[in-house]
């Protein structure tokens, strides 16, 4: 099912409580949402993705980011969040996990609504480059997933930048759309 993104919203948060999948733009790239854990086999079927590459986590709040990590967000970067940063931390679960705090009020208002965080992946096949043409993600997935949300075309815009703050100084694992400053990682 194709919806507005004005039109969308309830039955995005219906889908996604009852552990169906959505597409939906995201603050950088359109992205692939689940509840998490409870999607993790049904996105990695859908994307061909291994057992090993873990998904990130939206959380609603930088409250919920602590309540789930044993690492306090740091002050440092306060500033960027919410956005198109990604950070991994060690959590009290054991392991570790990629969360972000979206920028985008749309999605903001969808992670706000589940009672826990939801898993988000780029629009695409493992190992492909994701797709941004709303054509080309309806034409490959379609037929898979419950919503796609429609927002147009998302030409010339990366994913989200990736860190790791486990390490002191942090450790940039993917530049993105965010361009941090050198000195968070010296």
């Amino acid at each position: 099912m194709i919806l507005s993104k004005e039109d969308s919203f309830n039955q995005v948060i219906d889908v996604l409580k009852s552990n169906g999948i959505v597409i939906v733009p995201c603050d950088s790239i359109y992205g692939i949402l689940g509840k998490a854990p409870e999607t993790d086999i049904k996105i990695r079927e859908l994307k061909g993705r291994g057992e090993l590459k873990p998904f990130l986590h939206l959380v609603s709040s930088i409250i919920q980011f602590n309540n789930l990590s044993i690492i306090p967000f740091p002050k440092e970067l306060e500033k960027y969040w919410p956005g198109p940063l990604t950070v991994v931390t060690t959590v009290k679960s054991g392991g570790t996990i990629a969360y972000r705090l979206p920028n985008d009020i749309y999605l903001q208002d969808i992670v706000s609504h589940m009672e826990s965080p939801l898993f988000s992946t780029s629009v695409n096949v493992s190992g492909e480059k994701p797709l941004w043409r709303f054509k080309d993600i309806v034409s490959e997935f379609e037929d898979k997933v419950n919503i796609i949300v429609d927002d147009g075309d998302y030409i010339d815009r990366e994913p989200s930048t990736v860190i790791d703050i486990t390490f002191r100084p942090f450790r940039l694992i993917r530049e993105g759309a965010l361009k941090l400053p050198q000195k968070l990682f010296e």
